[in-house]
């Protein structure tokens, strides 16, 4: 695959229900209108949820440790690809390269994983374009619905809410 295949995409909406497994993310085209829903879980959502709003745990929960252990290892995350989408299951992977600039590991992670880490590190999101094309969601094509029923948008567990969802700048 060839970085000419990627779109760039950035997270547009986190959509939060309180007492559900299953919470969700889109994510938007930087340079154009589609977007996309995944379906993700209770605690990668609560770790997005926290890296969006800059709040910290009083010590380092999973994705906070892994981001951790790349700085000691004097790794950087480059960028987060999502490759494949096969039975409504996304597929991504994690970029990383040393400090002298050479590509060191592309590790295969689940999204939701892959996002959290992406938003601590400030990197690029991409997808690759046939995924983002069975996936997208606009305006044009009538893609997947939001969810019906939206919770509550902010920190899992009852930790509080300002409605159904949460569009990001």
């Amino acid at each position: 695959m060839t970085d000419t295949n990627m779109v760039d995409v950035g997270l547009d909406t986190i959509i939060l229900h309180d007492g559900d497994d299953r919470q969700y993310i889109y994510l938007s085209e930087i340079s154009g209108e589609r977007r996309f829903p995944i379906v993700i879980g209770h605690n990668e959502a609560g770790e997005i949820y926290r890296v969006v709003h800059s709040s910290e745990t009083p010590r380092p929960l999973t994705h906070q440790l892994a981001f951790n252990l790349l700085n000691a290892l004097n790794a950087k995350l480059t960028c987060v690809d999502i490759v494949a989408l096969k039975h409504d299951t996304f597929f991504a992977t994690i970029n990383i390269e040393n400090d002298a600039g050479d590509v060191v590991a592309v590790v295969d992670a689940r999204p939701s994983d892959a996002i959290a880490l992406a938003l601590r590190a400030h990197c690029k999101i991409r997808v690759e374009e046939s995924v983002l094309e069975r996936a997208r969601k606009d305006e044009s094509n009538g893609g997947p619905e939001p969810p019906t029923e939206p919770g509550e948008s902010g920190p899992p567990s009852g930790s509080g809410g300002s409605g159904p969802s949460e569009e990001l700048p």
